[in-house]
């Protein structure tokens, strides 16, 4: 028989919910309490605050991913040569592997990554470029290998668009599946659709340059 849950893990789980349908922003603190069956005092005293909650949040899913995309990129750097796609197809396992942490983790995964974009979390972009940030390093050297040719701003701006395009593929992949059922009787999964997004990212990134300067 498995354990009663803790008050710290009920308002964990219960904000992993609520942030990831609502967004940060939109999500009070009162409605995670009340999800959760906890009072105020509780999320002070376990977390300190929202933007601690946050961070715990997200930070359980880091820690499954990371170490996981961190030895895909290492084992891609010790090869003599790789494409964009290598690069791309890092994450795949890694994403995968949340849907054994926690039904549909990749899903929920990308949820939280994307509100962190769109509710203009500033605490979170500096929380995961401070402590995984040598994985974040590893990724950028590695799409420089793959396409060295990238200046600074349009890395930016292209890496920008890639994480765009993956949350919205993910986070919308019921919708998705629906329709690929219906209008093209295709039974498809997550790791489909990661297969079928990669090449369309990996174009993108590597697109000319000055296709790019041309459209300015």
């Amino acid at each position: 028989m498995s354990q009663p849950k803790t008050t710290k893990h009920r308002i964990l789980d219960a904000a992993e919910v609520l942030f990831a349908e609502r967004g940060f922003k939109e999500t009070s603190l009162r409605a995670i309490t009340t999800a959760a069956d906890a009072n105020l005092a509780s999320v002070n005293y376990h977390y300190g605050d929202k933007k601690g909650l946050i961070r715990a949040v997200l930070g359980r899913y880091l820690d499954q991913f990371i170490p996981a995309f961190k030895q895909e990129l290492l084992s891609l750097h010790q090869r003599d040569e790789f494409d964009m796609n290598d690069v791309f197809l890092c994450t795949k396992q890694p994403l995968l592997r949340l849907n054994s942490f926690k039904n549909n983790g990749t899903t929920i995964f990308m949820s939280l990554i994307g509100h962190g974009y769109t509710d203009v979390q500033g605490h979170l972009r500096w929380f995961i470029t401070t402590y995984y940030d040598d994985v974040i390093q590893l990724f950028v050297t590695a799409v420089r290998r793959a396409y060295p040719c990238l200046d600074p701003e349009t890395l930016f701006w292209r890496l920008h668009f890639t994480l765009g395009a993956s949350v919205f593929t993910v986070v919308s992949s019921t919708a998705l599946f629906a329709i690929a059922a219906n209008d093209f009787s295709s039974r498809i999964k997550t790791e489909d659709l990661i297969n079928r997004l990669v090449p369309y990212l990996a174009a993108g990134v590597t697109a000319p340059i000055a296709l790019n300067k041309e459209l300015l």
